[in-house]
C-alpha cells in the first residue's frame, strides 16, 4: 500500500514538474494583419462580440504549393454563397506558422484579392504547432461559427454544410456552446485496405489510446475540419495546453468535461501529397502527448482555465 502511495506521490510531482503552461503573448508582428495596400491593422479579439457569420482559420506550415488549391475552392464557395444570400458575412484568417517557405506571401496575395476584410494572414514569429497556429487564429476571428480546416484542402469546402447542420441539430447548446467535427470515421475500411500492416496497427493503437485516455464517443478526433460557436471557442481554446499533433485530443477532452455537446458528422475526404505527419514519431508523440494530458489533468498540474485576454 505505501509503495502505491510513493509512486503516485512521485507520478504527480513529475506531472507537475513537467506541466509548462503555453505562452499566450504575442509578438509585435503577430498583433497585426496587412491590408491590401500593405498598411498594418490590429487583430480583433475573440472575446469581442462576433462581426460576421463565419470565420475560417487555415492552420499553414510550408504550403505555398497546396495552400492555393485549398484557397480557390474555398473562396469559390464562400463568395458563391455571399452572392446567394448577402447577410451572409465571413473572413478567412490564414495562419503561417513560421512556415520557411513563401507561404505569407502566397496568401497575401488573397489578401490583396479580396481585401482584407475577407482575407487576413496571421504570421506567426516562429513555429508553433498546428495547434498553437489555430488557437492564435481562432483568438484573432470575429466569426459567430468559427471552422478550423487543413490547408491541404483534403475534406471538400462545401461539406461545412453538413457540419453546420450537424452544429444546428445539436440540443441544448448550454450557455450557446457547441462543436460539430467532421469525420472520416465510414472512410475507415477503405483507407485500411491501402495502408500497409504497420500503419493500421499504429492508427488503431492511436485510436485505442484516445479512448482510454481521453475522449469517449468520438470516432475520429483528428479530421482537420472542426466547427465552434464562438462560446464554446473561446471555452475550449482557454484551456489549450498541446500545441502539436494531440491538440484536437486536448480540445475535445475538454469540451467533454465542459460538457459541451459535440456532433460528429461524416465529410469526404481525399489524401493529399505533402503531409507534414511522419507517420512513426508523429503517432509516438501523439501518444505521450495523450497520457501527459490525462495524468496532467487528473493530478491537477493542469486545469480548465477560465477565458482571459492576454496581449
Amino acid at each position: 500500500m505505501r509503495s502505491v502511495f510513493e509512486v503516485w506521490i512521485r507520478v504527480i510531482v513529475i506531472a507537475h514538474a513537467t506541466a509548462g503552461m503555453v505562452d499566450q503573448t504575442r509578438a509585435e508582428q503577430e498583433k497585426h494583419f496587412l491590408t491590401a495596400s500593405g498598411n498594418k491593422e490590429p487583430f480583433p479579439s475573440l472575446f469581442d462580440p462576433h462581426s460576421r457569420e463565419l470565420s475560417v482559420v487555415v492552420p499553414s506550415y510550408n504550403e505555398e504549393s497546396r495552400l492555393p488549391v485549398m484557397m480557390e475552392e474555398a473562396m469559390e464557395y464562400l463568395e458563391k454563397r455571399q452572392k446567394k444570400n448577402p447577410s451572409f458575412t465571413y473572413e478567412v484568417i490564414i495562419v503561417d506558422d513560421g512556415s520557411k517557405d513563401r507561404t505569407t506571401e502566397v496568401a497575401l496575395g488573397y489578401t490583396k484579392k479580396y481585401g482584407a476584410d475577407k482575407v487576413r494572414v496571421l504570421t506567426l514569429k516562429k513555429n508553433r504547432g498546428k495547434g498553437g497556429a489555430v488557437r492564435m487564429g481562432t483568438l484573432s476571428s470575429r466569426g459567430r461559427l468559427i471552422l478550423m480546416a487543413d490547408a491541404d484542402g483534403a475534406t471538400k469546402f462545401g461539406d461545412i454544410e453538413k457540419v453546420e447542420a450537424g452544429l444546428e441539430n445539436l440540443s441544448p447548446k448550454p450557455e450557446n456552446m457547441a462543436i460539430s467535427c467532421g469525420s472520416r470515421a465510414h472512410l475507415e475500411k477503405d483507407s485500411v485496405a491501402q495502408r500497409s500492416l504497420f500503419r493500421t496497427i499504429l492508427m488503431y493503437g492511436f485510436h485505442f489510446l484516445v479512448w482510454f485516455f481521453c475522449v469517449k464517443g468520438i470516432k475520429d478526433t483528428q479530421c482537420g475540419f472542426k466547427l465552434f460557436t464562438r462560446e464554446a471557442a473561446l471555452r475550449t481554446f482557454s484551456s489549450l495546453h498541446v500545441e502539436r499533433w494531440a491538440f484536437d485530443v486536448e480540445l475535445l477532452y475538454v469540451a467533454q468535461c465542459l460538457k459541451i455537446p459535440i456532433a460528429e458528422v461524416a465529410v469526404n475526404w481525399t489524401e493529399i501529397e505533402g503531409s507534414k505527419l511522419v507517420p512513426f514519431w508523429s503517432w509516438l508523440q501523439m501518444g505521450r502527448d495523450l497520457v501527459s494530458i490525462r495524468l496532467r489533468y487528473i493530478t491537477g498540474a493542469w486545469r480548465l482555465e477560465s477565458p482571459r485576454k492576454t496581449q
